[in-house]
C-alpha cells in the first residue's frame, strides 16, 4: 500500500485511541500508577486485541509484550486451546460456591496440582489444596494456615512471621505486613502486623571476591541468628524463591534455600513458598523450589496458573497442617473464603495451561529461548550505563546506574527508567521498570526475531534513557 493511501488509516486508528485515552480517564482508576502523570508523563496505551507475544492497540500500532502483562501470560495472547478450553467450560459451569459443594474442573486441577509440586525425599508430599482469587490473597491463605495452625495447637507465642528484606508479597494488609519495599509499604505501616526482616541473599549485594553461594550462605547467618533470638515465636517465614520480582528481578543462589528448609524444621516453623511469579517454568524448572531440592509446607501459586487468562490462585498445603484444623468446633476449622474460590472457569483454564505443558515439551523449549536470551543479554549488558546482568531461565534484568558503578545509582529524580520504557514503548516493545532496572519476562512463545527485535530495542532504550 502506498503511503498516501495508508497515512489517513493511522490518523483515523490515532483518533480511536484518543478517544478511548478520554474515555478511560474520565472513569478509570489504574493499578500502580500516579495518575497525575497520566495522559504526559506517562503514556496510556489502550489495546483492542493480543495475538502470541503482540499487543495490539486502538493507534494502529503493536506492541511486543516483553512483560507478559505483569508476569502472567505464559504461552501468548488470545491461546486457542485455553480459550477453547474456558468456552466449553461456560457452556456447562460457570461458577458454583464451593463450600459444601464441589465440581469436575477444581478437582482435576488440585490432583494435578499436587502430582507436579516439588518433592523432597523424606518428606511427606504437599496433599491439600485451597483455592483462592488472586496472588495477594493465596499468601493471605498461608499466612492465616501457619499462625492458626499454632493456635489451635495452643501454642500462642507462636504469632510472628520471617520474610526477606526486599521481598514482595502483594498489596493486601496481610501480604503487605511480610513485604519489605517502601514504595509500597510506608504509608499502610501503622496498618501492618509485625514481621521480621532476615538479610536478603541477593547476588548483587555480593561483597568483592565473593561468590553468589557465599554471599547466600551469609544471608542465611543472618537469619539464624534471627530464629535464635526470636525462639519460639516465629510460626511461619515466607519467602520469593530464586527471584525477589517485585524488587528489581534481584536473583539468588538455590542453597540459600537449601539451608532455609533445614533452619525452618530446626525451630518447628513453617515454609511458605511464594512462587507466584517464579512458578510454571519461569525460572528454568516447572517451581523454582526444585532447582534447591526443597519441598515447602505452603505453596503459593497464581499468575501463570491459568497461562494468563483468569484470576486464580492455589495454596498447596501438607496433610500435617490440613489436620491441624479437623475438630468438632468451628472455631478450629480454616474459616476463609472468597465468593469465586475454584471457579470453573478459571480451573478450566488452568487445566488447558497444564496440559500445554505437556504436550508442547514447554520447559524444554524454555531452555532453549532462554539459552537465546542470555546471549542476547550479554550483548545488551556491554553498555557503559549497566551494572550488571542477570538470568534465571525466562528472566533477565539489567541494572542500570552510572557508568556502570553499583555504588553510583542514578537520581531517581532523573527517572531514567521511566524514560527508558518510554523510549521502548515508542519503539513496539513493553519494558515497564522496576525503577531503574529493565527486565524481560516474556511470553514462552516469542521467537527468535522477536527476541533480536527485544534485545535492539533494549540497547536503543537504554542508549537513549541515560544519553
Amino acid at each position: 500500500m502506498r503511503t498516501e493511501e495508508h497515512a489517513p488509516r493511522i490518523v483515523a486508528e490515532a483518533g480511536v485511541a484518543d478517544a478511548w485515552r478520554m474515555r478511560d480517564l474520565a472513569v478509570l482508576w489504574h493499578p500502580c500508577t500516579q495518575m497525575r502523570e497520566h495522559p504526559d508523563t506517562l503514556p496510556l496505551v489502550p489495546i483492542e486485541r493480543g495475538d502470541g507475544a503482540w499487543l495490539h492497540g486502538y493507534d494502529g500500532r503493536r506492541y511486543l509484550d516483553a512483560v507478559s502483562s505483569w508476569w502472567t501470560n505464559l504461552f501468548g495472547h488470545a491461546e486457542p486451546r485455553i480459550a477453547a478450553a474456558i468456552a466449553r467450560q461456560a457452556q456447562t459451569l460457570e461458577q458454583v460456591i464451593l463450600a459444601g459443594f464441589s465440581h469436575a474442573p477444581a478437582v482435576e486441577l488440585a490432583e494435578k496440582l499436587l502430582a507436579i509440586a516439588p518433592r523432597q525425599p523424606g518428606r511427606a508430599p504437599l496433599a491439600k489444596v485451597f483455592y483462592a482469587d488472586n496472588g495477594s490473597a493465596g499468601v493471605e491463605v498461608a499466612l492465616k494456615m501457619a499462625f492458626h495452625w499454632f493456635r489451635n495447637r495452643g501454642e500462642d507465642r507462636r504469632t510472628k512471621f520471617i520474610a526477606l528484606e526486599n521481598g514482595y508479597h502483594g498489596e493486601t494488609i496481610g501480604a503487605l505486613s511480610v513485604g519489605d519495599i517502601p514504595l509500597y509499604r510506608r504509608v499502610y505501616a501503622p496498618l501492618l502486623a509485625e514481621a521480621l526482616f532476615a538479610p536478603s541473599p541477593d547476588a548483587y549485594l555480593a561483597r568483592a571476591g565473593e561468590s553468589d553461594e557465599a554471599c547466600a550462605l551469609r544471608a542465611a547467618d543472618g537469619l539464624a541468628d534471627l530464629f535464635d533470638r526470636h525462639a519460639g515465636e516465629v510460626c511461619a517465614l515466607i519467602l520469593e524463591p530464586r527471584v525477589q520480582c517485585a524488587g528489581g528481578m534481584r536473583m539468588h543462589h538455590p542453597a540459600y534455600l537449601r539451608r532455609v528448609r533445614e533452619l525452618c524444621d530446626a525451630h518447628g516453623v513453617f515454609l511458605i513458598a511464594d512462587e507466584i511469579a517464579v512458578g510454571f517454568g519461569r525460572t528454568g524448572t516447572m517451581f523454582a523450589c526444585e532447582q534447591s531440592g526443597v519441598q515447602p509446607d505452603l505453596l503459593c501459586l497464581s499468575k501463570g496458573l491459568t497461562g494468563g487468562f483468569m484470576p486464580l490462585a492455589a495454596v498447596l498445603a501438607t496433610q500435617v497442617l490440613y489436620d491441624g484444623f479437623l475438630d468438632d468446633s468451628r472455631e478450629r476449622a480454616f474459616l476463609h473464603s472468597h465468593s469465586y474460590t475454584g471457579n470453573p472457569l478459571a480451573c478450566a483454564a488452568a487445566l488447558a495451561s497444564l496440559s500445554i505443558f505437556e504436550s508442547d515439551d514447554v520447559l524444554a523449549r524454555n531452555r532453549d529461548t532462554a539459552r537465546k536470551m542470555g546471549a542476547l543479554a550479554t550483548q545488551v549488558g556491554a553498555h557503559r550505563h549497566v551494572a550488571n546482568v542477570r538470568q534465571a531461565g525466562m528472566i533477565a534484568a539489567f541494572e542500570l546506574t552510572r557508568d556502570g558503578e553499583k555504588a553510583t545509582p542514578f537520581d531517581s529524580a532523573s527517572r531514567v527508567g521511566l524514560r527508558a520504557y518510554r523510549a521502548a514503548l515508542a519503539r513496539g516493545v513493553v519494558l515497564r521498570p522496576l525503577g531503574d532496572v529493565l527486565y524481560w519476562m516474556p511470553p514462552y512463545c516469542i521467537d527468535d526475531a522477536q527476541l533480536a527485535l527485544l534485545a535492539d530495542t533494549t540497547a536503543a532504550a537504554i542508549e537513549e534513557a541515560t544519553a
